[in-house]
């Protein structure tokens, strides 16, 4: 590893420190918003990938699918997405702009039979920001944070036509959520509720190639995590702004271990991919989670909502003209949607999603590393009587892809 590229990996890591992006007021319930740590050119295509698997692509949705990198290749990819949010509620409505650094991930051959990835990813994400009016005055909420990932996977191909899995993740991050009530006499105090997270994530996963024919073949590919109670602390604190602006008398009005009193659910996906010369491919996917299973403590400032089991339908397309020749031959296009239903609901009402999403892929000279370039189209809401939210997010990825463990040959 030279000097240029060990530069490269160190500053794209040190932007991942205090980056966050808008996610919209869904955001403060739970866990924040979740991410299925699908890549810049995955969510282009619908966020599909439990089966999809190739020597060009980093895929952490499915740790299986490491062992398909070529055994001269080292991949490194890293997405940014910048997002417009529209709010709607009661005839009111409100704009938004965030953005930030998704992922950093990084893949190595370890043999030809052998694949390891590792790099830090998003679990959730928070970001809202409203005000409302309370008796005898006023109160504005504010979230920011959200969990990461740091993980480190490994995958096998254990005999013709089947790879074995897994990530190991250490899961990290904070939420905070932050509520001022502003009384009518101008007296201010500050609620504060914190949920910090240190642990371990366990994801498995694997795929089985059958070949229709020399050009074609299908792809089966399964994930699974298993439930957990969480490692960590959540506690909540009020404290009385004075005169010049600064908060005093903290008190604590909670303070909870995370360890039996939190989860994170069972978690299984399914996917079904065609490929077709390495010039097509087209693919679906099933998320499913036992949210309903889980404990989550409600503690000062928690809003009264339930968890309910969540599903996500999505399905995408990527086509290549030619792998090689000229440059306009070599652009990829992308598209794809998703259907889902999240894992907050109040009362019946269950959060939905729905989107849609296209997107590029611009080869470099070299014909090897390209820029994913897209944009995606989402609506959140749980129904007419509740806030909908719009978003345009455009996401860009670069991936470079080099031989660094190609010996030349001196005759």
């Amino acid at each position: 590893m030279n000097i240029k590229r060990l530069s490269i990996l160190i500053v794209a890591a040190s932007l991942a420190v205090g980056i966050g992006a808008q996610s919209g007021d869904y955001s403060m319930f739970g866990y924040g918003i979740l991410n299925d740590n699908a890549s810049s050119s995955q969510r282009q295509m619908g966020g599909v990938g439990y089966a999809t698997n190739n020597s060009r692509n980093i895929n952490v949705m499915n740790p299986a699918s490491y062992a398909s990198i070529d055994s001269l290749t080292f991949l490194f990819d890293m997405g940014i997405d910048l997002t417009a949010i529209w709010q709607k509620e009661n005839g009111k409505t409100a704009k938004n702009f965030g953005g930030g650094l998704d992922y950093i991930t990084m893949e190595v051959p370890l043999s030809k039979r052998f694949g390891a990835s590792m790099g830090l990813v998003p679990y959730s994400s928070v970001g809202y920001s409203f005000g409302s009016s309370i008796d005898n005055g006023v109160q504005t909420r504010s979230g920011s944070g959200g969990l990461n990932q740091v993980y480190l996977g490994f995958s096998a191909k254990t005999f013709k036509g089947l790879s074995l899995g897994f990530n190991i993740s250490y899961l990290f991050g904070t939420n905070l959520a932050e509520s001022y009530a502003v009384s009518n006499d101008g007296e201010t105090a500050l609620f504060q509720k914190t949920i910090q997270v240190r642990d371990f994530h366990l994801q498995v996963g694997a795929q089985y190639t059958v070949n229709l024919n020399k050009k074609s073949n299908v792809t089966l590919g399964a994930v699974y995590s298993p439930k957990k109670t969480l490692l960590g602390n959540t506690w909540a604190t009020k404290s009385k702004m004075n005169d010049d602006g600064s908060f005093t008398d903290v008190d604590t009005l909670s303070y909870v271990s995370l360890n039996r009193n939190f989860d994170l659910p069972h978690s299984f996906g399914a996917g079904l991919a065609y490929n077709y010369d390495k010039r097509l491919t087209a693919a679906v996917d099933f998320t499913y989670q036992l949210w309903s299973d889980v404990k989550y403590m409600p503690i000062v400032l928690a809003t009264d909502t339930q968890f309910a089991d969540r599903w996500k339908i999505a399905a995408g397309a990527e086509y290549q003209p030619a792998i090689r020749g000229s440059w306009p031959r070599r652009l990829v296009y992308r598209a794809g949607f998703f259907y889902e239903g999240d894992y907050i609901k109040f009362g019946d009402n269950q959060v939905k999603s729905y989107g849609a999403s296209f997107g590029f892929g611009f080869p470099t000279a070299n014909g090897k590393s390209i820029v994913n370039l897209g944009l995606e189209y989402r609506h959140r809401s749980a129904g007419d009587k509740y806030l909908k939210e719009d978003f345009l997010n455009i996401t860009l990825g670069f991936k470079i892809n080099e031989m660094w463990f190609w010996q030349n040959k001196i005759r």
